[in-house]
């Protein structure tokens, strides 16, 4: 018997033997009854063991059952050797933002023992390899154990150690699946679509599946979290940031893209590269209609972008914090002789190299004010992958009306992870180019100059190279010139074109995505504004103070320059909190700097440890706020 090899004996209660005995409050939980559809799992593994296909697979199952998660990966900069963790909330309610805490932790990871077991809740689980016993210090009498001996399970069945290491995973994605009573046959077809083409893989993975299964069914009792069947997700898909934002080019009407690696931007080209290869080839002679260069360095990426634009083409380049760094002069560039360009920056943290898979809203000052001099640049905080997807054509369409770079911030949480959200919604559309003169309105007119404010709005009208063989030429330069392109030092003339500038960017406003409100159920003076990945958790933070008693108005900036209605939001109320995920509070400085607000009157909410904000965290920091004010007030009186 495959007992007597490995020594595990047998269990009770889902619990090991190995293991301390469950204290009282754990007795207390169990009486409570299951907890359905509503608990968060982390698996802790070693990046590079093959786990994360595993993890997929799990969360996706869960899914596939019609329930709610958000998956949430945190892994290190490494190829191989280091930490990686990766969490599932599966949430009925539908939250998608991280709860914070744990209630199974899946611990493959010798390395993160300690630090993992500290996440658990009380009268949470933890779920390990226990063919080797620990000793009772490594536990904790508040939390479950749940072991199955995984490695004598595998060395029972493979003799290769790469098989022994990649079917591990699988057999703890079974042992799951019959401990959370998830639906085997939901895995089982999965199994079956990744590996699809590739039949003789299906086999072998089913098998280890159920061995981790069948152990379970044999030998313990299920876990009080449990899985049912429900009907929550609908039409949503499971979709990254990235991808969303690649399919949001191509719809935009990108025909060029010029990129230099860089964490966590990368999966943003390749998939730019892999819908335009579906998308993008001539149907009659096979031809691509598309451009896409690898270049040496973020700056020659950002100077192939400026010169395509230039040129007529729709271009983006794709990148993160210490790009944009390198990228400063060239933005300028593009601010200044007004050439259309798209930047998609997904954010980590900083400075310098700083922590490259991490996630961070950290590039929001970087962007706003990108190159030497004065120089404001429009950027677009996409809320989810629905949103990136709509953000990455539209920023094609802004770059060309205002002829200037625009900035997509997402951020590595919503880049690089699966978000569930809503369908991508499409309306047919030309593509919107702005002001750009054709040869019959070259030649209709009686004057053209490329940087006159014919409108008043500040745009000026701009010509194609090559459009008219007489008329629409100019000189583009990165100097001072004059409202017909001609090289001038003069002060007057400079001042003119930078008031012009100005006038642009107040254009801007009426053209950047409208804020969203979220009204408190009850009047109140105080409010709260967040942007980009953050919303999910704020919004989840908002049911939580509400809980408390704390009303809040809520607004959900969606982009920079701040319209009318963000400093009107500000204005109608005492005490407005500000919550990001950077140190400074960026967003707090653009809005005092660009808004002309009271500092005083905005309290920075910040959150910047690397890992996604949690609803638990905002909650936290701003309940604990408002209790300090009230105790401030008290006292002074």
């Amino acid at each position: 018997m495959l007992e007597d090899r490995i020594g595990g004996g047998a269990f009770s209660d889902g619990a090991a033997l190995d293991a301390p005995e469950p204290s009282s409050r754990d007795d207390r939980r169990r009486m409570r009854g299951p907890r359905v559809n509503d608990f968060v799992v982390k698996f802790a593994n070693v990046n590079g063991s093959g786990s994360a296909s595993a993890n997929s697979l799990f969360a996706k199952s869960i899914l596939r059952m019609g329930v709610p998660i958000a998956a949430r990966n945190i892994f290190p900069s490494n190829i191989q050797g280091l930490p990686t963790w990766y969490e599932v909330r599966v949430s009925q309610e539908g939250w998608l933002g991280r709860r914070g805490g744990v209630d199974l932790m899946v611990a493959m990871n010798p390395q993160t023992w300690d630090r993992d077991l500290g996440e658990i809740e009380p009268g949470g689980y933890l779920f390990y390899d226990n063919t080797k016993p620990l000793p009772p210090e490594k536990f904790r009498s508040d939390v479950t154990t749940v072991g199955v001996p995984l490695t004598a399970i595998c060395n029972a069945a493979y003799t290769d150690p790469r098989q022994r290491q990649l079917f591990k995973n699988i057999i703890y994605v079974g042992a799951l699946s019959a401990l959370l009573d998830i639906d085997v046959a939901v895995i089982e077809q999965l199994v079956g679509e990744q590996f699809k083409g590739k039949d003789r893989l299906i086999k072998p993975n089913l098998d280890a599946l159920h061995m981790g299964r069948s152990y379970v069914l044999e030998n313990l009792r299920p876990l009080e979290l449990r899985l049912a069947p429900a009907d929550q997700v609908g039409d949503r898909i499971f979709v990254s940031g990235n991808e969303a934002a690649g399919l949001g080019a191509v719809f935009g009407g990108a025909s060029v893209c010029a990129w230099y690696p860089i964490t966590p931007s990368t999966s943003l080209a390749e998939a730019f590269t892999d819908y335009c290869k579906q998308l993008r080839h001539d149907p009659d002679t096979g031809a691509a209609r598309y451009a896409i260069v690898q270049a040496e360095d973020e700056i020659a990426s950002i100077g192939m972008v400026v010169g395509a634009g230039w040129n007529g083409a729709r271009a983006f380049t794709c990148t993160s914090g210490p790009g944009i760094s390198l990228m400063q002069e060239f933005i300028g560039l593009s601010y200044f002789a007004e050439v259309p360009a798209v930047i998609f920056d997904v954010q980590r943290g900083g400075p310098s190299t700083g922590m490259p898979t991490r996630t961070q809203q950290s590039d929001v000052l970087l962007a706003a004010y990108a190159s030497h001099g004065d120089a404001k640049h429009p950027l677009l905080f996409p809320e989810d992958p629905a949103e990136c997807f709509e953000f990455g054509a539209l920023a094609f369409d802004l770059a060309d009306r205002l002829q200037t770079t625009i900035f997509v911030m997402l951020d590595l949480d919503i880049g690089m992870n699966d978000w569930l959200c809503r369908p991508f919604q499409w309306t047919e559309r030309p593509l919107d180019r702005g002001k750009v003169m054709t040869a019959q309105a070259l030649e209709a007119a009686t004057d053209f100059g490329r940087y006159l404010d014919v409108d008043g709005d500040g745009v000026p009208y701009r010509t194609y190279p090559g459009v008219h063989p007489k008329r629409g030429a100019y000189f583009t330069r990165g100097t001072s010139r004059d409202r017909y392109a001609r090289y001038s030092e003069e002060g007057s003339v400079y001042v003119d074109n930078m008031e012009r500038l100005l006038r642009k960017f107040e254009t801007a406003k009426t053209l950047i995505p409208a804020p969203v409100s979220r009204p408190a159920a009850r009047p109140t003076r105080k409010g709260v504004i967040y942007y980009g990945s953050t919303t999910p958790a704020m919004h989840e933070a908002l049911s939580h103070l509400t809980a408390q008693g704390i009303a809040l108005d809520a607004l959900r900036v969606r982009g920079f320059p701040f319209s009318r209605e963000v400093e009107a939001f500000v204005a109608a109320h005492d005490q407005v909190f500000v919550v990001e995920q950077n140190r400074d509070g960026q967003l707090r400085t653009l809005l005092t700097a660009e808004c002309g607000i009271d500092p005083a009157k905005l309290v920075s909410i910040v959150h910047y440890d690397g890992t996604p904000i949690t609803a638990r965290f905002i909650a936290g920091e701003i309940a604990a706020r408002l209790d300090a004010s009230a105790r401030s007030r008290e006292a002074a009186e």
